[in-house]
């Protein structure tokens, strides 16, 4: 979806936002995307280029920057006139997969009653788009090459080849060539991906985005509270122009939200912004003593928790890590330097993954 913009730091530049039906408040996807930085309009031109072709698109942003808006954009821009399904690999249990993508046949396994498509067929003549496409467990990453050779699936339980015509548009976090030397992903799979890569940056590294996309979230927040749309202080512009945003976008839409909720019908003032890393700035000098802190609780751990001490240590480092990033598993993993399948590995080994299986994120939209 496409909207005038309503910044005052950007009046003619436009917002790409995802589709009302799509704004689901618990998601961490970006609802908005401006054009408004010098870099960002560079994509946008490139964007432009690659968007009637046929090639495989790879796009590389951090979570929250906005990948899911820029591969609907890409499908609106092709002339396809089939729909735009979008797949979140991380979603997906490895065990069901290969069924959500390929379909399968009836009595292909317990449970499979009837015959079913998959995001591939159902995707014909559109885009299929696979969000964090280096979640997929390396068994699949075959099956999926030879579709994108062969233009063709087979369901689970079939023998016939099924014709499919889609546009193959991927996004990931994380940076598959390192993936590739560490073998978590196929090199022969990541050339097929990378035909076109498009390089979304984060937040921070594009800041002439920030005020428009504030403009934008206050409008859209003054509306639904049903409230007149405040100014912003200086030092609430200030402290929203010179922060980091971790989460990108998705963070700048929650701090927006938060602060007309506790503003009231005065101006943005820089108290009214709740940052998540306001309480996680470096202390001066503090280096020195929280290296020594640390090392003594280690040894403490040692003495109290001897042969039992490494699964304490790391309860302890899993749990505190996961609640530093807002629970979420992606940014703990990356803060870590470790994979989102070894943190849940870690978190499943501690209790902290919830009881019921989490739902697939998957959405199947026809294009707008």
């Amino acid at each position: 979806m496409r909207i005038s913009a309503i910044s005052k730091e950007a009046p003619d530049v436009e917002v790409l936002t995802l589709p009302d039906s799509e704004r689901s408040s618990l998601s961490v996807r970006a609802k908005a995307v401006v054009f408004s930085d010098p870099r960002s309009q560079a994509l946008w031109r490139e964007l432009d280029k690659v968007a009637p072709s046929e090639a495989s698109v790879l796009i590389l942003g951090e979570t929250g920057t906005g990948k899911e808006i820029i591969a609907r954009e890409l499908h609106s821009r092709s002339g396809r006139t089939g729909p735009f399904i979008a797949v979140n690999c991380g979603a997906l249990t490895e065990t069901l997969a290969e069924s959500e993508l390929f379909g399968h046949e009836a009595g292909s396994f317990t449970g499979a009653a009837k015959m079913r498509t998959g995001w591939f067929e159902a995707a014909e003549g559109g885009t299929l788009f696979l969000d964090e496409i280096g979640d997929l467990p390396l068994s699949l990453q075959v099956k999926l090459l030879r579709v994108l050779q062969e233009r063709e699936v087979v369901r689970v339980g079939g023998r016939k080849p099924i014709p499919v015509n889609v546009r193959f548009v991927s996004g990931t976090n994380i940076d598959l060539s390192q993936a590739v030397t560490a073998g978590n992903f196929r090199q022969d799979l990541f050339y097929r991906l990378n035909v076109v890569l498009l390089h979304l940056l984060p937040l921070r590294q594009r800041a002439g985005d920030i005020m428009p996309l504030v403009d934008h979230f206050l409008a859209l927040y003054s509306q639904r509270l049903g409230i007149a749309r405040p100014e912003l202080s200086s030092g609430a512009r200030q402290a929203l122009l010179s922060y980091a945003w971790p989460g990108n976008i998705r963070e700048l839409e929650n701090v927006v939200h938060y602060a007309l909720l506790m503003c009231g019908k005065d101006d943005v003032q820089r108290e009214h912004l709740r940052f998540s890393q306001d309480d996680a700035l470096p202390r001066e000098g503090g280096n020195d003593n929280d290296a020594a802190s640390l090392g003594s609780a280690l040894e403490q751990a040692f003495v109290e928790e001897s042969g039992n001490a490494w699964h304490v240590i790391e309860h302890e480092i899993v749990t505190r890590a996961f609640a530093h990033c807002g629970h979420n598993q992606v940014q703990a993993a990356r803060m870590l330097g470790i994979s989102r399948n070894v943190l849940r590995s870690l978190m499943a080994r501690h209790g902290l993954l919830p009881g019921r299986a989490e739902k697939a994120d998957i959405r199947m939209v026809s294009s707008a």
